[in-house]
């Protein structure tokens, strides 16, 4: 029989979150043992839920849901996404403007698949969310991966996406708050973006889905504010703020120049009608969402449980020897990095998988998020205070053996017993002729 090949296109796509860690972590469930999972942004399994009324709107709008809404969704939620960019003082933005999808995600592989051709270049940052990756790809593009420099916080390194331009450049994709290193940018980095999608008629693709999930008081300038004069499209959802992950609503904003880009448009008017819509429940959610009570205010403000799950990882995991992470500024996670002179690790994606194995607990390898090294990983600190506790008290332990097993692998090689016995019986004999 004829072996039955993936598309080729497959070849750069990644998707550890979900990939060969997870397969291993559900079949020893299925064995019987318990996994602490710190691999997926995913909240209601933690114990958060998505707001009341929020909940009670899409119950009540069930019996209006059963047909297809337009191709870019319902008008009352298209409205309320309008308003939230008015509100945040984004010009120009019109209800033509607002698509709807399932979760932010399926607008981002409209909004790529509209726009790349065959081998088109798209940078995106690194590390990443690996879906921008893998998108690109399978759009038949090619994703260039520009550097986000950890000493300086994890921010985009200007030089170094000037430097990875070329005449087939697109676009250029901006995460922020970032997943997943949790890092905030400036708004003069931001500016600086900004510049050179100008100079090089890119479309910025501006990922702000964790805009409202911010610690220590630091506040997210949305990318759009600063890019009136270069198209720009800004993905968001109820998935993370709303703890809405399963209802699939999420929107993609067109802003900034938009005089030339009437084609471009016109194919997200067709993918948008292709697909029919998106999930009519999850867009009767999203109008209470947006102009309710922000509820994520009170989990990320001092004292606020996700506050206090990631103060407390951070303090916890900073105190493994030679593991250092730059605490995040929002997001759900953290990017922790081994020391490469006390953990020596050729695979991570082996090393992690040791990891769960060994531990029972579940986490991502930095390689997952197309970083170009072994020493990273990402942290989810959304169990509880309790189990987060036990999970890195785990990874600690292991790290403690790992630390010990190299330390004796790396020490000389001291003799056998045998030799050594043998060189004493000599040495007994010599003494005993020259008496």
């Amino acid at each position: 029989m004829k072996t039955i090949q993936k598309s080729a296109k497959l070849a750069n796509v990644l998707y550890d979150v979900r990939g060969p860690i997870v397969e291993a972590a559900r079949q020893m469930e299925d064995e019987g043992q318990k996994i602490i999972k710190l691999n997926i942004g995913n909240l209601a399994p933690f114990g958060f839920e998505p707001p009341e009324e929020v909940v009670q709107d899409m119950t009540r709008n069930l019996s209006n849901a059963a047909g297809y809404s337009d191709g870019k969704g319902i008008f009352s939620a298209r409205k309320a996404v309008m308003h939230y960019t008015q509100q945040q003082g984004i010009a120009g933005v019109t209800l033509d403007d607002i698509y709807l999808g399932n979760g932010a995600s399926d607008v981002i592989n409209m909004a790529v698949n509209a726009l790349l051709n065959e081998g088109d270049q798209m940078l995106v940052p690194a590390p990443d969310y690996p879906q921008w990756t893998a998108t690109a790809s399978l759009s038949g593009g090619k994703p260039v991966h520009y550097l986000c420099d950890e000493g300086n916080g994890w921010m985009p390194d200007l030089a170094d996406i000037r430097a990875k331009i070329t005449p087939t450049t697109r676009a250029i994709v901006v995460i922020n708050p970032n997943n997943p290193t949790g890092a905030v940018y400036s708004e003069e980095l931001l500016r600086g973006i900004v510049q050179i999608a100008r100079e090089h008629n890119l479309v910025i693709m501006a990922d702000e889905v964790y805009d409202k999930v911010l610690y220590d008081d630091v506040r997210h300038t949305p990318l759009a504010l600063l890019s009136e004069d270069v198209l720009t499209l800004t993905f968001g959802s109820l998935s993370k703020a709303y703890r809405a992950c399963g209802f699939r609503a999420g929107w993609m904003i067109i802003s900034g120049d938009k005089s030339g880009a009437r084609d471009y448009i016109e194919g997200l008017n067709m993918l948008a009608n292709i697909k029919l819509g998106s999930n009519v429940p999850g867009q009767y959610g999203i109008q209470t969402a947006l102009g309710g009570y922000q509820s994520i205010n009170d989990l990320v403000c001092e004292g606020g449980r996700l506050r206090r799950q990631r103060d407390l990882a951070y303090e916890l995991i900073t105190q493994i020897p030679g593991v250092t992470c730059v605490k995040p500024q929002a997001t759900l996670y953290m990017f922790p990095r081994l020391d490469p002179k006390i953990y020596p690790i050729k695979d991570d994606r082996q090393f992690f998988m040791e990891v769960l194995r060994a531990t029972r607990v579940m986490l991502v390898q930095g390689s997952g998020f197309n970083y170009p090294d072994n020493q990273h990983f990402r942290v989810v600190f959304l169990p509880y205070e309790d189990e987060l506790r036990e999970a890195i008290g785990r990874l600690a332990k292991f790290l403690e053996q790992y630390r010990a097993r190299y330390a004796r692998s790396a020490a000389p090689a001291s003799a056998p017993v045998a030799d050594l016995a043998g060189k004493k019986e000599e040495a007994v004999a010599r003494a005993k002729s020259v008496l």
